[in-house]
């Protein structure tokens, strides 16, 4: 599961990293959290890569009501191809939710401990995501919301959680955004368990535990916890 992570890489940054043609300068968050509106990368006009903002929590073109995105922040991988609220956009409508790291929360004798997930290079990074267009029966308003595709976690990370987000490499973006390649069987190959060797870790404050908290004292080591 993805429950919540953080976004604060410099607008420059994000653009050379996603090879985007203009970023506005948006907020640093380090505790993102579902229902709020966050980062994305989606093929734009004549192909080129645009950044938006969306909804997270997938609200499917056939829901009759918003709520049911609240249920909707994470899809498995394992089941994409099946399931009726994500099928069509996996086919059609994949985006990059954009990300500097994530939060796993471990199981532990005094509760559930937070960890920070993040890059070694600390370069921003990209979840697999898909994204959904839909229209509110009750007033007509639009809505473009998103969800983030998990898997079972890497080797390192199984003893913090037994799923994580599917990291896409670099060299798959351009195929996961292609809006005209639907072959869902090669898609699904890309959604595996990321390189542990790439990842660093360490154990957080459970202030992230409510999404009030913000700053990146967030994201700082907890070192009276044992890593």
């Amino acid at each position: 599961m993805c429950g919540r992570y953080a976004f604060f890489s410099p607008a420059e940054a994000v653009r050379r990293t996603f090879a985007l043609d203009e970023v506005p300068e948006l907020e640093p968050r380090y505790n993102i959290a579902p229902t709020q509106d966050v980062p994305a990368v989606r093929a734009g006009e004549e192909g080129r890569r645009a950044l938006a903002l969306l909804h997270w929590g997938l609200v499917p073109k056939w829901a009759k009501e918003k709520a049911i995105g609240n249920r909707m922040i994470n899809a498995r991988a394992e089941t994409l191809a099946e399931k009726p609220s994500f099928r069509d956009a996996f086919r059609k409508r994949r985006c990059l939710v954009v990300t500097d790291g994530w939060y796993e929360w471990q199981v532990a004798p005094g509760g559930k401990q937070p960890w920070f997930i993040r890059m070694k290079d600390r370069r921003p990074f990209a979840f697999a995501g898909l994204w959904e267009r839909w229209k509110d029966p009750a007033d007509g308003a639009t809505l473009e919301s998103c969800t983030i595709v998990t898997t079972d976690a890497s080797a390192s990370i199984r003893k913090i959680h037994d799923r994580m987000p599917c990291v896409l490499p670099e060299a798959e973006w351009d195929r996961w955004l292609d809006t005209a390649y639907a072959d869902t069987e090669q898609l699904s190959l890309l959604l595996q368990p990321y390189d542990p060797k790439a990842l660093d870790f360490w154990p957080v404050s459970r202030l992230v535990n409510a999404p009030r908290n913000q700053g990146a004292k967030l994201i700082e080591q907890d070192r009276s916890i044992a890593s």
